[in-house]
């Protein structure tokens, strides 16, 4: 996907979106000084453009009773096409998996696993992933606290 060419209003409305997408037209036009059709215009170019995939609610997950987060880091015992579809398959597949990497490295995936606790963890850990046959090895850390959640990409740009 080629880079969309991004001016400071569009990089404002990012900004907003990220920070309340609930947020009315009528309100972000008048954060970002436009009229609301043509804030509306530019929020839909984005949205069309891609630079926009979707708008969700960012869930608390202690809050819904998943309090332990961790990231497992994950070889594979091959590389050919068929293991790796395979792999791909089965992580999309479990709900503990809320985010997943590929990775340069010596190690093939990163997973963010969200469960209740650290029983729920190892019962993932031990008939999910390394019953998996085409995990080779897996090295896990767990989040303490979190020091800082996604704020957007504004900054990053």
């Amino acid at each position: 996907m080629n880079s969309v060419e991004l001016d400071r209003i569009d990089l404002m409305l990012l900004a907003l979106l990220q920070q309340n997408s609930h947020q009315t037209n009528a309100e972000l036009a008048a954060k970002v000084h436009l009229s609301p059709s043509a804030c509306l215009r530019r929020v839909q170019r984005l949205e069309k453009d891609g630079v926009i995939r979707t708008y969700r609610a960012e869930v608390d997950p202690q809050a819904i009773g998943l309090g332990l987060m961790s990231f497992v880091r994950v070889q594979l015992r091959e590389h050919n096409t068929e293991a790796v579809e395979s792999f791909i398959t089965f992580v999309n597949q479990w709900p503990e998996v809320v985010r997943a990497y590929a990775l340069t490295g010596d190690m093939d995936y990163l997973l963010q696993i969200a469960v209740r606790d650290l029983d729920h963890f190892s019962r993932f850990l031990l008939d999910r992933l390394l019953n998996n046959s085409s995990v080779a090895d897996v090295n896990t850390s767990f989040v303490l606290r979190t020091v800082k959640t996604f704020k957007g990409f504004e900054a990053a740009k």
